[in-house]
């Protein structure tokens, strides 16, 4: 409980919300205090609040210039809006900037939220009734507050330079470690099998979303200082843990033919399930190291495992007995080396955080800026988005409605504040009805929450210090909590909008009860409005994702086939495709979990997107693991069968991809070659088998040479084979889409 709490003061998401509620708090002090005046520190205060959504992990230059967009869009749309006051004007304005503020989300996640602040600061000048500052005095003060939390953030950033990138290592030790048990438990939970593979699914998601936040923070150039040794620390760790998630998802099982081999030799599962265990705890560990919770300490089974390994890999081939046993063997091999590689990636990690590299031997990534996503903000996009075929503009569109009919009623019913219901629409909706249907319930229930909570402690006390102690909690607490738990956050959110009103306020029951109406009102317009206003079922648009992902593939398996010829240093293309592969697979699961929150009526062909969104991950897994053993193996030269199922897998993946653009196919390869090709890898197996059991009658033990041409040649030909099938599956089931 303790440790939960220092966590949680520790965390990017208490020092956000306290830098809020400061730069909320002092101007309204300073305001009433020295100039007793209430409204000015208010609208200070209100430029904050605009420009917190804009802070959000990354970059200080994007967080900069982020709140600074943010700065000029709230003093603009304030300006705007509080300089008429006719409806027959102000109506087709806000329509007009409702539509234009939300459509500058096509640029992506953070001009998202820099639409939020500008949607926010649209609703409160509807809001503004002040005869003591004028519009353009309020629209200044408001810029004023605005970059009064950038100083605020800039100065956060440089007197507490570690909290961010250490609490994003944290999220992505802690992820990757959950990601890496499920993967043990995926071997011997049969019967749950599925629910373990959707929860991987969602977890691959949220740690591709980290690698890219960690990404923009670390991967940067720096000077020759001091400083920059730690930044190619991170860099260095970073790589690792990534290496360490590349290696979970390259150890790539055919279930089916897993658990035949081995269905009555369930202890040699057992010891690789403790191990993958071990390796997750051990990434928990340095996550708490990390915090300061723990002190990094060495005391690991790693050894012990891998020794009961071996002595169950020999006992396994004693009594089920060569040849029979070969191919068990040698998956087991292959097994335990990718642990191995784990162990070696794990404790490369606690090396560097315990000091035992030297800086100047901590070399950056190579070409690491390649690898940062860029920000594209060509306003082309604008263009290229302005159709029905873009979820973008159907949600603004939608938006744009419902913020339309929510103003109509709120002020026909003359309700005490109505920009809340508007408040309670941008809050809730979003592009898709998934997202909008859990923050509606997350929503509604947190407001009664805090209501019943409000109304139990108006009737314990009317002490209006207590109600300004629990506003400024609440403050905090909820906007800490509105991240990971937005129905909590929610909860805390209204607990302060109520005792902030009970300071201005004596009739804070009428207060709750209308707070409590308008966002029943606005919840129901959201959630509505996102199913019968334009919306964008993700069946519809699902294609795409599948298409990007398959091109991913494409040029992934190009660089893997280079990189077989070459040998050598691993070159950036190949890091980058790879890179690529694994966004595009995570932006489809993403995708399909949002299709599996929508209506059952509006999911069509579920079943064949769980079915496809299972050949994507598990083609992923293939290719990573191909890639992973030929760029960590020394490798002979290769045979041309090899590159002849590359022809026909690249040819399957074109074919794929065509039919998802509904274009006519006129790719025909001959499939006799590739009939010889799989021939002529089974007969180099077996000469090789052949040749070992000869070898084994004489009493010979297995030479380096001989065990790795048998690895290499079953290990590449049975990953090609598969990726042939699993290539063959993607046209198939695409087919019936």
């Amino acid at each position: 409980m303790v440790k939960n709490l220092i966590r949680y003061f520790k965390s990017v998401y208490f020092i956000k919300a306290f830098l809020v509620a400061l730069a909320m708090a002092v101007p309204v002090f300073i305001s009433i205090y020295f100039f007793d005046n209430f409204n000015i520190g208010f609208s200070i205060a209100l430029g904050a609040i605009f420009c917190a959504p804009s802070d959000v992990p990354g970059s200080l230059k994007h967080k900069f210039f982020g709140i600074l967009i943010s700065i000029i869009l709230t003093f603009v749309v304030t300006l705007l809006i509080g300089s008429f006051s006719d409806y027959l004007v102000l109506v087709p304005l806000l329509v007009i900037l409702v539509f234009l503020i939300s459509y500058i989300s096509v640029f992506g996640f953070r001009a998202s939220l820099i639409s939020f602040a500008g949607l926010i600061s649209l609703i409160l000048a509807l809001a503004h009734q002040s005869a003591e500052i004028s519009v353009l005095e309020h629209a200044l003060f408001i810029a004023l507050g605005g970059v009064w939390y950038l100083s605020l953030v800039i100065l956060s950033d440089v007197v507490l330079p570690k909290v961010q990138i250490d609490y994003l290592f944290v999220e992505l030790l802690e992820k990757t470690s959950k990601f890496i048990k499920i993967r043990g438990k995926l071997l011997v939970e049969i019967d749950n099998r599925t629910n373990l593979l959707e929860e991987n699914f969602k977890l691959q998601t949220e740690i591709n979303e980290l690698h890219e936040t960690i990404r923009e923070v670390v991967l940067v150039k720096r000077s020759k200082t001091v400083f920059s040794n730690r930044t190619r620390r991170q860099q260095l760790i970073f790589s690792k843990i990534i290496e360490i998630y590349e290696l979970a998802i390259s150890n790539t099982i055919d279930y089916e033919k897993f658990d035949t081999l081995f269905k009555e030799h369930h202890e040699k599962v057992d010891e690789f399930k403790l191990l993958i265990f071990e390796v997750s705890d051990r990434l928990n560990h340095i996550s708490k190291v990390i915090l300061k919770q723990e002190k990094l300490t060495f005391q690991n089974n790693f050894n012990i495992l891998l020794k009961k390994i071996e002595n169950h890999i020999e006992i396994y081939k004693v009594n089920v007995g060569l040849p029979e046993a070969r191919e068990g063997v040698i998956f087991l091999l292959n097994y335990k080396a990718y642990q191995e590689k784990q162990i070696g990636n794990l404790m490369d990690i606690v090396r560097v955080i315990d000091n035992y590299s030297k800086n100047d031997k901590i070399r950056p990534i190579k070409d690491a800026e390649q690898f940062l996503t860029p920000q594209d903000y060509d306003f082309k996009k604008l263009k290229a988005n302005f159709s029905f075929k873009s979820p973008i503009f159907r949600h603004s569109l939608r938006l744009t409605l419902t913020m339309l009919i929510g103003f109509i009623i709120g002020y026909a019913i003359e309700m005490q504040q109505p920009y809340w219901i508007l408040l309670t629409i941008v809050v809730i909706m979003r592009p898709s009805y998934g997202l909008t249907k859990e923050r509606t319930k997350s929503r509604v229930v947190g407001t009664l929450i805090g209501a019943a909570v409000g109304v139990g402690i108006v009737f314990l006390t009317q002490n209006v210090i207590i109600y300004a102690i629990i506003a400024a909690l609440s403050l905090i607490i909820g906007f800490s909590l509105v991240k990971q738990n937005y129905r909590n956050g929610a909860a805390f959110i209204t607990l302060y909008v109520i005792f902030i009103y009970a300071l201005i306020n004596p009739n804070i029951l009428t207060v709750i009860k209308f707070r409590v109406m308008d966002t029943l009102i606005g919840s129901v317009l959201a959630y509505v409005a996102n199913y019968f206003f334009w919306p964008a079922w993700e069946a519809k648009n699902i294609k795409e994702f599948l298409s990007k992902s398959i091109e991913s593939f494409s040029e992934f398996l190009k660089q893997i086939d280079v990189l077989y010829h070459q040998k050598g240093e691993v070159p950036t293309a190949y890091s980058l495709a790879r890179k690529e592969a694994f966004l595009q697979v995570g932006d489809l699961n993403a995708a399909y979990q949002r299709l599996a929150q929508e209506p059952k009526s509006k999911q069509e062909n579920s079943e064949l997107f769980y079915e496809l969104m299972s050949i994507f991950n598990t083609y992923l897994s293939s290719l990573s693991s191909l890639g992973m053993y030929i760029r960590t193996n020394e490798t002979g030269k290769v045979p041309k069968q090899f590159e002849i199922y590359i022809k026909h897998i690249l040819s399957n993946l074109e074919k794929a991809i065509e039919l998802l653009n509904n274009s006519e196919s006129s790719i025909c390869l001959e499939r006799e070659e590739l009939a010889v090709a799989a021939k002529n890898y089974e007969d180099y197996f077996q000469i090789l088998a052949n040749q070992r059991d000869k070898e084994i009658e004489k009493g010979l033990p297995i030479t380096k040479e001989m065990r790795s041409q048998l690895h290499e040649t079953q290990l590449v030909s049975e990953q090609v084979r598969w990726l042939l099938s699993l290539s063959e599956s993607l046209i198939k089931n695409i087919k019936k889409i």
